[in-house]
């Protein structure tokens, strides 16, 4: 393990960040139809800044990146970014190295919300207005998270344990849940649909949809780098906690409906990514240790970065259409966190 200090932190981030913007002008020029990084500059220089001219582009290269491959490449960093903030708070708020942002039946209950819409149809919350697919994995991954609150605090304090029990059990009821309504449905195309969307994917990534995304993840990561001393006095226990004065189990009641709110967000823009949540804090704590002044700009940076290629990988893995990413994330995730698990230690609260 290798702590790094306050300058070569700096350094770390703004390598990052460099990384970051490099990653994705590649991700931007790859794929079936290769365009160059001086075509994929000038493009975006004309296109955002106004800047240059791009006749000697053929305008359907313009379009390929400006129109597709731009906004899905931006969603890929910002949802890589947003689950790797949600598996930092989420392992430090319940106090369990194992935690993910899908811990709370988020993404079970995103699943039957999507499931329902796509196979069923669009659900009627409020008269005349009628929830797409997007807006039905949202409702469903809120009303999970709210069940796993309520279940988690019935009678007794809420506690950790009792967190990721509610979660257990609202996660297996909402997967037979989603189950038993594709089992029923006789629509081939819609299962299908639905098979896809449960393994996650950046395909549909528009313009039009990213400004909700970035605006939440923005908020959260503004929200929660204040929130640093708590959530390193919670990696201590509750008794530390107390005795610094923290209420943390309503501290955690406020990060927990702030992460559903995230998570809910990003999986109704993309579908189930997983792995990202839980493999990319403990990459990056390798590396700064557990404080969290320290591991959180580190993780949104590689969180960003690991989407993006994850992504990118997705798009060119087979010869003709997209593999769903959430294979990818798992195939790329699972053996680097049996390395970290095998090897030395991650530093979790150390």
């Amino acid at each position: 393990m290798c702590i790094i200090g306050d300058k070569r932190l700096l350094l770390l981030t703004w390598g990052l960040l460099l990384a970051l913007l490099i990653s994705m002008a590649f991700a931007a020029g790859i794929g079936s139809v290769s365009i160059g990084l001086d075509s994929v500059w000038k493009i975006i220089s004309f296109k955002a800044l106004g800047m240059g001219n791009i006749d000697s582009i053929p305008l359907p290269l313009v379009d390929i990146v400006w129109d597709i491959r731009i906004p899905r490449v931006i969603l890929a960093a910002i949802v890589g970014s947003g689950l790797a903030l949600s598996g930092v708070i989420m392992q430090a708020a319940v106090q369990n190295p194992l935690a993910e942002p899908f811990i709370l039946g988020i993404a079970s209950g995103a699943s039957v919300g999507a499931v329902g819409t796509i196979l069923i149809g669009s659900m009627v919350i409020i008269p005349g207005f009628a929830l797409g697919v997007a807006g039905g994995a949202f409702v469903g991954a809120i009303l999970a998270t709210v069940g796993v609150l309520l279940l988690a605090g019935i009678r007794q304090k809420m506690s950790t344990v009792r967190l990721i029990l509610a979660g257990a059990v609202v996660s297996a009821l909402c997967s037979a849940l989603s189950n038993f309504i594709i089992y029923m449905a006789g629509d081939a195309e819609g299962i299908q649909s639905a098979a896809f969307w449960t393994m996650g994917s950046l395909a549909d990534a528009k313009w039009s949809g990213l400004l909700l995304p970035l605006v939440i993840v923005a908020v959260m990561a503004i929200y929660f780098l204040s929130q640093i001393r708590v959530l390193d006095t919670l990696l201590l226990g509750e008794d530390v906690a107390m005795t610094l004065g923290i209420d943390a189990t309503q501290k955690r009641r406020i990060y927990m409906a702030c992460i559903a709110l995230l998570t809910g967000v990003l999986v109704s823009q993309c579908g189930i990514i997983g792995f990202v949540g839980l493999v990319i804090p403990h990459m990056m704590r390798s590396f700064t240790g557990a404080s969290h002044r320290k591991l959180l700009p580190v993780v949104i940076l590689f969180g960003a970065i690991f989407l993006v290629l994850a992504d990118l990988v997705s798009r060119v893995i087979l010869p003709s259409g997209d593999l769903p990413i959430g294979i990818i994330t798992a195939l790329m995730g699972a053996p680097l966190f049996m390395k970290l698990l095998f090897g030395k230690s991650t530093n979790f609260g150390g």
